[in-house]
């Protein structure tokens, strides 16, 4: 069995503008965040940017911008891309753009990518700007947010429609857990899955790759009218914002990147490595839920873990109604789980979920769960879950090494033995229509200059060790290391980490290497 980090619990890099403010909008206070302008600013259109551009691209990269505003304080655009940028008259692509106009002179645009792969960048910058981005930024800059390929409002990927999402995410296989009708029963689901995203995709699906986003990402760069890319990407965002800079160095402004992704780390290791992350979040979680007086669970943080394992295999053995008649097994509880995780700030949510499931009422660990799958209402907000699949199956490469399988297997029971039951499952890129053209290795953006790295010491989702290596691989990357809880660290309250990103977005001041925030 072929593993790649393609698993709904096994996103390679999370979706920071939902799951890490899970709690803002739990709580209803989202559009809360949204900035107030009485006075919206008139749209700017800056001559784009030609300089060295092959004649095939020109059509491209000429391209006059036209805004509309979208919002108070905001305004939108469409910009047309390449479908396939090695052959650029095969056809075109049109790339969402949001843009709130700095508050201030502007020092140029500042791009953003919230991760997944297939997180809505338009939705992040739209919907909670100040949580995307620090108030300085927002005075001094043009904060730009833009739906990858294959993304949101982009030319998107689609697949199931809101029944059919249901069965695939939340449904409930007959066969026994871990046996071989089982693994065909769910690679059956992952086939009527890739075929529906491959009948009604209009043909995009080979074309949704990192390397071709990071492309996309030039082409907006130009259009802005922007000589360099100034970026700040999370989690997943890391490895675009990489992948740019060793594409393009002589273009890299001040990139940032928080909670990163290791490019050299093969899929397998992916996986392992994040069962262990989440794991040691979860521990992290118990202990403060045991400290706090107020834990459905008793003991020791293992004997509560133990407890939280028999919850787990209760619900897989019968699962739990919801009052919309949706039943939770263990995957569901599991994904409810993980996204609680991603923020300190969530785990009030997650103790209040366990506590009620432990009762037979499964209505909160359904809103966390939901809202990790992009669910509201009965239907979907988005398409992260369709993109998520899409861009891993073509960016991870075909792994299939028996003895490597089974020694990731073993470590992952090892060390996140809670987790681990829920963790394995048939590769649902095994059955995807098309093959992968990704490749893992080092990135080094020789001659990029100094490139920012933001780690957390307990990030769950893109272990610290990751961010650690990618501040080595890159010629001159600098780690900034955040001590503490939760997905990212930049703007999470964090004077030490969010001053040292500011200072070198704003005045290019390069932090010292090995900064440690506690």
């Amino acid at each position: 069995m072929k593993t790649r980090p393609t698993s709904r619990f096994r996103r390679a890099a999370a979706i920071i503008a939902g799951l890490a403010a899970a709690s803002v909008a739990l709580s209803g206070c989202l559009y809360a965040m949204i900035p107030e302008q009485t006075e919206p600013k008139p749209s700017a259109t800056n001559a784009p940017d030609t300089d060295g551009v092959a004649e095939d691209l020109l059509p491209y990269y000429s391209q006059t911008l036209t805004w509309t505003e979208c919002g108070t304080g905001f305004d939108c655009t469409d910009v047309t891309a390449p479908l396939d940028w090695e052959n650029p008259a095969a056809g075109e692509i049109t790339l969402s753009v949001v843009r709130h106009q700095a508050e201030s002179t502007a020092i140029g645009s500042l791009l953003t990518n919230p991760g997944g792969p297939g997180a809505s960048g338009v939705d992040l910058i739209l919907n909670s700007l100040d949580f995307a981005v620090g108030a300085d930024l927002i005075e001094n800059y043009d904060v730009i947010g833009f739906d990858p390929r294959g993304v949101g409002s982009s030319t998107a990927v689609t697949c199931f429609d809101a029944a059919e999402m249901d069965d695939y995410l939340y449904g409930i296989p007959s066969a026994a857990r871990g046996t071989a009708e089982w693994e065909a029963e769910l690679l059956d689901s992952h086939k009527a899955f890739a075929d529906a995203c491959e009948a009604n995709s209009d043909g995009i699906l080979p074309f949704i790759t990192t390397i071709n986003a990071a492309r996309d990402m030039d082409l907006i760069r130009a259009v802005l009218g922007d000589k360099q890319l100034n970026y700040l990407g999370y989690s997943y965002g890391t490895f675009l914002g990489a992948t740019y800079a060793q594409l393009y160095p002589e273009k890299a402004g001040r990139l940032v990147l928080d909670g990163a992704i290791d490019p050299a780390v093969p899929g397998l290791e992916v996986g392992a490595t994040q069962a262990l992350g989440f794991e040691s979040a979860l521990r992290a979680y118990m202990q403060d839920c045991l400290d706090s007086g107020e834990c459905p669970f008793n003991g020791t943080v293992d004997q509560a873990m133990a407890d939280l394992g028999a919850l787990l295999a209760s619900a897989d053995r019968a699962p739990l109604k919801n009052g919309d008649g949706r039943l939770m097994g263990a995957d569901s509880m599991m994904t409810g789980i993980i996204a609680a995780l991603y923020s300190q700030d969530s785990w009030g949510y997650l103790t209040q979920g366990l506590e009620e499931a432990l009762q037979g009422d499964p209505t909160t660990m359904f809103l966390l769960a939901d809202f990790y799958n992009g669910r509201e209402g009965g239907t979907y907000i988005d398409n992260s879950s369709e993109a998520f699949r899409a861009y891993n199956c073509m960016d991870y490469p075909v792994e299939d090494d028996p003895d490597a399988e089974a020694a990731t297997k073993a470590k992952i029971a090892a060390g996140a033995p809670t987790i681990a039951p829920y963790w394995d499952g048939p590769d649902s890129c095994a059955v995807w229509p098309y093959p992968p053209t990704g490749t893992r290795g080092e990135i080094a953006a020789e001659g990029a200059g100094p490139i920012l790295v933001v780690g957390t010491t307990n990030d769950p989702a893109t272990p610290y060790e990751w961010s650690e290596s990618l501040a080595d691989q890159l010629e001159e990357g600098v780690l900034i290391t955040r001590v503490g809880e939760g997905h990212t660290g930049y703007n999470k309250g964090n004077v030490c980490v969010d001053d040292a990103v500011e200072a070198f977005l704003l005045d290019d001041v390069v932090p010292e290497d090995g900064l440690r925030c506690e």
